[in-house]
């Protein structure tokens, strides 16, 4: 078990360390929130609509619509503009408590990799690699990948995330993991 909680302890580190890399340092997520100039107006505009915090898609149908409401309402946006607005009544710059959630979120995803790759029989630094790029694929491919089908938007800075950050995971779990083996 120590050497699983060392394994995932060093995991997260990788992760987390990625991700500011990523995130701050090379900013490869500037794309999925440009600036507009317009920006002023926009929220004028959000803030008179007393708008409750929450992911909003626009324009929409009412909850309680029926099918032939939403299906009318669908035929009239055909080719028109549309956005998503996450909204929140005030910011709250936090940045202490996201990054220690970030780092148990890392933990325990390293740490579940480790359980999994655990079960592996022959595991080797190829094989803990693969699985461990598999891993962060799934994950990629069917959350932000599969939002962003239907949202749009662009997808490449996560799938590097996925890619560099999982497949560094994997070279040091491949190697730890597999060290003093015959």
């Amino acid at each position: 078990m120590q050497k699983t909680i060392i394994a995932a302890l060093v995991g997260a580190i990788i992760l987390f360390l990625w991700q500011f890399l990523s995130w701050a340092a090379l900013d490869l997520h500037r794309v999925e929130m440009s600036y507009t100039a317009a920006q002023g107006p926009i929220m004028e505009a959000i803030e008179a609509a007393n708008l409750e915090t929450g992911t909003y898609s626009l324009p929409n149908h009412p909850d309680d619509a029926t099918a032939a409401e939403k299906q009318a309402h669908n035929a009239t946006m055909e080719g028109k503009p549309w956005a998503l607005i996450s909204y929140h009544k005030a910011f709250e710059n936090n940045m202490a408590m996201s990054m220690i959630r970030s780092f148990l979120i890392n933990f325990l995803s390293a740490f579940l990799l480790c359980w999994l790759l655990g079960k592996m029989a022959n595991l080797n630094l190829q094989t803990t690699i693969m699985a461990s790029l598999a891993v962060g694929l799934i994950g990629y491919l069917t959350i932000d990948y599969l939002y962003y089908i239907y949202m749009g938007g662009n997808t490449l800075p996560v799938l590097i995330d996925t890619i560099v950050s999982w497949g560094l995971v994997g070279a040091w779990l491949g190697w730890y993991l597999n060290r003093g083996k015959g």
